[in-house]
């Protein structure tokens, strides 16, 4: 509110001068003019009064000349400098403090807009009308009412207080307090505020809308929703012409049909293609049907999802490449889920597609004999005998007599007015090469009573098929071309974290089609106390639980048991794995698979290594840890003793980075910290610039000085690391967060 008394005693700050000058009220002519010379009161009939640049007439009036005042009735009309025009019923007027008050079908008119209320306060010095008892004010595009208001001409600003509307082409805008400019169009709010359009709500508290450019700012208290979707921050920005919005600070989106939550410090809005992006501390959210179970309880379990840049977007979903859940099938092959229900499409379409052909096969026409019926089976054969010898020999074909042609069917039927008359002792022979034209005769004959299109300009139309015109007809409309589909990308230091399985890698894409998780460029995905790296990896979630995983091209797994150094390590071409009630069970290795395994005696000490070659290796786990190993096609291997290891007892390529696993959703929204590696020296050293591309961002663990075994592939030397794996930590706060 002293916002407001500010604005207002700047614009009055004037009124003050020109209340000091005074002048008197002229009265310029009337029709019948009647003076009471006692009190000096002047009733006039059709007056016209005038003061400084302003005109007044009425039917009638009271002029008090000594007091510089006058009372209007009937057909009011101020006018002032030719720009603005007041209209009334009634009006009292101060010649001294220039003030008109109007009553009545009050109507006030410039330029820009129309003001119409039943009572007024217009100040003449500074073109300020106020009402408090209702009003209106109707441009070229907007209707605005309130209960109460203030219009200032001079720079064509309107205030109003309490109910306040505003009606656009494109919205509603229903406020406590607002201000409008007729001559700008732009709306300024200073309270609650809803601007409602089509299919889409936006509430703030403070901000700036125009009405006609559909520009605007809200800086205070911000939710914008569209059907099941609602964004919320600090301060908006959007731009409607283009269909371009911007948030900054605290940005929250939420789509409650696919469960998902996004948040960041900075986003855009596209609406052309529903396209959202958000960067800075970036993080997603997805519900799932996962459980796990925090103090005896069990509660959801979330998918956070982290990188520098998010953004989300809602596509046509048959233009997305969709993948197909893994499943196991027979002699333990990994098959894709829908494979069988797409042999059985084929079947039905062929089926159909036989059925098709034999309903457009033109059957022709045989020779039946309608009593038939009635003869004995000897009789029968008989007539068929003789029709299949009429078939093979047909008659000779009879002679035209010209003087018995019906002249009469050649006026009825328009089709053969246009063919040409047979001439005179002429015969036709049908043959069999003509078999191809009095077929179509035959059809023409058929189809007389359905408009046949003529030659245009010796041009002659082509008459589609039935067939054709239905491959058309679902050519042109297919309703699943029409299902749109929410995919997420995410790009650079992406971080996934869920109680179950962890994730780093550059970039990252999912679509709600599909349910699937694509992790691309140096991915690895940790799961219990295994570790699976590859160049591409794709997690399937089936009825929003994680259903199997997919290594595809270089997949190397680690796996360790909690306080061991010993490290399980399979790699191949592609690796499969499944999942029941979140835990992993079983996992396949194809393509050149090698693996090594510790095994255990019966006191659980670990008794040897084996190590083998195969093409197929199946993977069986219990309770978080390996259990099984079987290899199914074409294995090779050797055992060693404990006592008798090899030097080299990792495979080539082995990666094992349990630094860079997120451990909780606070690595998800702040990312991972960086450690610091311990030096004893307590000097400075400049710091070391690490050449080369890392895609995630974050700067490598240097090793500190221990054993090391040598790499015969690369010809370097690797430290073997203590198999450390950093607890997984239970996120209990907020976990489930409302849709």
């Amino acid at each position: 509110m002293q916002k407001l008394r500010f604005f207002f005693l700047l614009l009055l700050f004037p009124s003050i001068l020109f209340a000091q000058q005074r002048t008197k009220i002229e009265l310029v002519s009337s029709d019948r003019l009647t003076v009471d010379t006692k009190t000096n009161v002047n009733y006039v009939i059709n007056p016209v009064f005038r003061q400084d640049n302003a005109t007044l007439r009425s039917d009638s009036a009271v002029f008090y000349k000594d007091r510089n005042y006058f009372e209007a009735f009937k057909n009011v009309h101020i006018n002032q400098g030719d720009t603005v025009n007041i209209y009334s019923d009634f009006l009292n007027y101060d010649g001294n403090a220039k003030k008109a008050h109007l009553s009545n079908n009050v109507k006030m008119i410039d330029p820009t807009s129309t003001l119409t209320t039943n009572i007024l306060d217009y100040n003449m010095a500074t073109k300020i009308g106020e009402y408090s008892t209702g009003g209106k004010i109707v441009n070229k595009d907007v209707v605005l009412t309130s209960k109460r208001g203030y219009y200032f001409a001079n720079t064509k600003d309107a205030y109003f207080r309490y109910n306040v509307v505003v009606v656009t082409p494109q919205s509603t805008i229903k406020s406590d307090t607002l201000r409008y400019n007729t001559f700008t169009n732009w709306t300024y709010f200073y309270g609650p505020t809803n601007i409602k359009g089509k299919d889409d709500n936006l509430y703030t508290e403070n901000g700036a809308y125009n009405t006609k450019s559909e520009n605007a700012y809200f800086g205070k208290k911000n939710l914008y929703t569209q059907n099941t979707k609602s964004l919320r921050g600090d301060s908006l920005y959007y731009y409607g012409k283009t269909g371009y919005g911007r948030a900054v600070k605290n940005i929250v989106f939420i789509d409650t049909s696919d469960r998902t939550l996004l948040r960041g410090q900075l986003g855009e809005y596209y609406k052309a293609d529903e396209r959202v992006v958000v960067t800075r501390n970036a993080y997603f959210g997805m519900a799932t049907k996962d459980s796990i179970t925090v103090n005896n309880k069990k509660i959801p379990d979330t998918l956070w999802l982290g990188a520098d840049t998010l953004e989300t977007q809602k596509v046509l979903q048959h233009k997305l490449k969709l993948l197909n859940k893994p499943i196991i099938q027979k002699d333990n092959e990994v098959g894709a889920e829908d494979e069988k229900a797409k042999e059985e499409k084929e079947k039905e379409k062929a089926k159909a597609r036989k059925a098709a052909a034999a309903a457009q096969v033109v059957k022709k026409p045989a020779v039946v004999n309608l009593d038939t019926k009635k003869l004995s089976k000897k009789e029968r054969k008989l007539a068929e005998q003789k029709a299949k010898d009429l078939k093979n020999n047909p008659p000779p074909p009879k002679l035209l007599d010209s003087t018995k042609v019906n002249t009469d069917s050649f006026k009825t039927d328009s089709l053969k007015k246009m063919l040409p008359l047979p001439t005179q002792n002429k015969t036709i022979i049908p043959s069999k090469k003509d078999s191809v034209q009095n077929d179509k005769k035959i059809a023409a004959k058929s189809d007389d009573k359905k408009a046949i299109p003529t030659a245009v300009n010796g041009i002659k139309p082509k008459i589609a098929s039935t067939n054709q015109l239905k491959k058309d007809s679902v050519a042109v409309f297919n309703p699943s071309d029409t299902v749109r589909t929410r995919v997420i990308k995410a790009f650079h230091n992406v971080r996934v974290y869920k109680s179950n399985m962890q994730a780093k890698a550059d970039s990252l894409f999912y679509t709600a089609a599909d349910s699937t998780l694509r992790w691309y460029k140096n991915p690895i995905l940790w799961s219990e106390g295994t570790q699976q790296t590859g160049d591409t990896i794709h997690v399937f979630f089936k009825n929003d639980k994680i259903h199997s995983f997919q290594v595809l091209q270089n997949g190397f797994l680690v796996n360790v048991e909690t306080d061991s150094t010993k490290f399980n390590q399979v790699k191949g071409k592609k690796i499969t794995g499944f999942f029941k009630e979140g835990e992993l069970r079983n996992m396949y290795v194809d393509g050149n698979a090698e693996s090594i395994y510790y095994s255990k005696d019966d006191k659980g000490n670990y008794d040897k290594m084996n190590q083998s070659v195969s093409s197929r290796i199946k993977f069986l786990f219990k309770d978080k840890e390996l259990t099984d190993i079987l290899y199914i096609k074409e294995a090779e291997g050797a055992t060693n003793p404990m006592n008798k290891l090899p030097k080299e007892t990792t495979l080539t390529g082995f990666i094992w980075k349990p630094e860079l696993r997120p451990v909780s959703k606070a690595d998800i929204i702040k990312g991972k910290p960086v450690p610091k590696p311990t030096s004893k020296n307590t000097t400075t050293k400049p710091a070391v610039k690490v050449k080369g591309n890392d895609p995630s961002g974050i700067k490598p663990i240097l090793p500190s000085k221990k054993p090391t075994t040598e790499n015969p592939n690369k010809g370097k030397t690797t430290p073997i690391k203590p198999a450390v794996v950093p607890p997984v930590k239970v996120d209990t706060t907020k976990r489930k967060f409302n849709l």
